[in-house]
């Protein structure tokens, strides 16, 4: 069971690492606010995303175990659709200069933080694309320590970005950026082809 695990921290890091509106909000508050508003920001949008892996995973994920037809249909659409996002992370350029506004009160940031995950549709398709897919490719019982180890690469992740980022602020730039959306790219291609055997070997 260990190994499912492992997927899905790998698989989390992978989905919540390239740099997209969640992260830029956490790298620019934490290069610009005290590290308390920092945390408070990265725990926020850690809870706002694991929610919504949840949503994905046992939502999408239970009613496609149903239909042997869906889980087909979205098994492939899923493997092409998830190659395609790690071809497009590993051919996209960083932007670090992007303006987001992080002067904002305590309810602004959870309704921001909010609005970048829940209200993002880019994130619920992705997200239901990925995570629903692999939860009809997974054994029943792998289920539950699969998006474990998913939901803790979120918290992971964001509560790490924020530590780097504020003890490397000069430090963090766009070839950094790069290499990193070059690693998550390749991860996320992986397990696109890995959806797209199990989508052959259902019907074989």
């Amino acid at each position: 069971m260990f190994k499912y695990f492992i997927q899905g921290l790998m698989l989390g890091f992978a989905y919540v690492a390239p740099i997209g509106m969640q992260n830029l909000y956490v790298i620019n508050t934490a290069i610009s606010k005290r590290k308390i508003r920092a945390y408070q920001v990265a725990f926020i949008t850690s809870f706002f995303d694991i929610t919504l892996a949840l949503a994905c995973f046992w939502g999408i994920g239970s009613l496609m175990e149903k239909s042997q037809v869906l889980k087909s249909v979205i098994l492939l659409i899923g493997s092409i659709m998830v190659i395609y996002i790690g071809v497009q992370l590993i051919r996209s350029t960083p932007d670090t200069n992007k303006e987001v506004n992080v002067n904002k009160s305590m309810l602004q940031v959870i309704t921001t933080c909010f609005m970048v995950t829940w209200a993002n549709p880019q994130a619920l398709i992705d997200g239901s694309l990925l995570l629903g897919s692999f939860r009809i490719s997974l054994p029943p019982e792998a289920s539950t320590v699969f998006i474990l180890g998913v939901c803790i690469a979120s918290l992971s992740w964001f509560t790490g970005i924020t530590t780097i980022v504020s003890i490397f602020k000069h430090s963090f730039n766009k070839k950094v950026i790069k290499i990193l959306n070059v690693i998550c790219g390749s991860i996320i291609i992986y397990y696109g082809l890995k959806l797209g055997i199990s989508f052959i070997n259902i019907v074989r």
